[in-house]
């Protein structure tokens, strides 16, 4: 999908930033095409701002906070929150323009992440029942650039017909169909339950609290309209491990993986290094794969016989829910 096409995309929550990068002053960060710069206001929420001064152009984000509000490094035009521009230092007898102001975008924090939506939301954030649980902790995991479309990473987080190709060097079974799948679409997006015999290599074990060599993986997934996909991964050993990915649009061709998860164990039990470590080596094995597909590669309706395969059900059900929700929104073409 070429996401900067589609202007409903703008009226969508993505999370784009952990809130520790911007303890130590603002950050650039690109959404959909838009350069935007994110800082901490005066009530220590994150603000997103169009990184470019209306002065002399220059970026904000190279730039400073002070009291709550971004001073522009270049004249030291300062502007709020709301990026209208309260101190022109030069300008010490006039009163400042009405016009001095910069775009602002609606920015709110959820899970120790900093979210923009670039227009008015067409839904909230989306609730996530372990990050109010204590019987989960959460783990920051990814938050790095990958040169691919958000709707082929989305797709590939529900599609089990890769597993035992892309994953053979991790986790992947034998089987290249699971025991059981279900696939359904909603209001939200799409509901997956899935059970399959997984391999279980050494990096594993602790992990998933077995010591066999097989064991069964119980996946219920949630695809978030349009790019967050929650990921709740069950074993016979009773351990819940809920992957949350999101692939944040950067532009046509690049989206930023931000990933966290949620266990139902300690650090004690297992240490978030060793998690992390085996969750990298299954998305390098993933972003190996996705990074030499095309963004723009649409579903070939000739090729009918895929339409019956489970594997495919995914992609289809995120086209048809996609493009029901740009139409009722005006925009009649969807790329991808």
């Amino acid at each position: 999908m070429l996401v900067t096409r589609q202007k409903l995309l703008r009226r969508f929550w993505y999370p784009v930033m952990p809130m520790s990068m911007l303890q130590d002053g603002p950050k650039p960060f690109t959404l959909l095409g838009e350069k935007i710069v994110l800082f901490l206001g005066a009530d220590a929420r994150p603000v997103a701002l169009s990184d470019r001064c209306c002065h002399r152009t220059a970026q904000l984000s190279k730039g400073y906070c002070e009291g709550g509000n971004i001073v522009c490094g270049y004249h030291g035009w300062t502007y709020d929150a709301t990026g209208k521009c309260v101190r022109i230092p030069q300008n010490t007898e006039a009163a400042i323009p009405a016009n001095a102001r910069v775009p602002s975008f609606h920015c709110d924090v959820r899970y120790g992440y900093a979210w923009v939506a670039l227009e008015d939301p067409v839904q909230p954030i989306f609730e996530l029942a372990e990050a109010n649980d204590p019987g989960y902790r959460q783990i920051d995991q990814f938050y790095e650039v990958w040169n691919c479309a958000g709707l082929r990473l989305m797709e590939n987080s529900f599609d089990m017909a890769h597993l035992s190709f892309v994953h053979k060097g991790t986790f992947g079974p034998k089987s290249h169909v699971p025991r059981k799948m279900t696939i359904e679409g909603t209001d939200i997006g799409l509901e997956s339950y899935v059970e399959t015999p997984v391999a279980n290599p050494a990096i594993a074990r602790n992990v998933v609290g077995s010591d066999e060599e097989e064991t069964i993986r119980v996946m219920r997934g949630t695809w978030f309209m349009p790019f967050s996909r929650r990921l709740a991964i069950s074993y016979p050993s009773g351990l819940k491990h809920t992957i949350i990915t999101n692939a944040t649009p950067i532009d046509d061709h690049s989206s930023m993986v931000v990933q966290w998860c949620y266990r139902s164990d300690t650090e004690a039990d297992v240490p978030a290094a060793e998690i992390i470590a085996f969750d990298r080596a299954v998305t390098n094995e993933d972003k190996f794969i996705l990074e030499s597909t095309d963004a723009d590669a649409c579903i070939d309706t000739t090729r009918r016989v895929e339409f019956h395969m489970d594997s495919d059900k995914p992609g289809l059900i995120m086209r048809e829910r996609l493009l029901s929700l740009l139409r009722q929104h005006g925009e009649e073409e969807v790329h991808g």
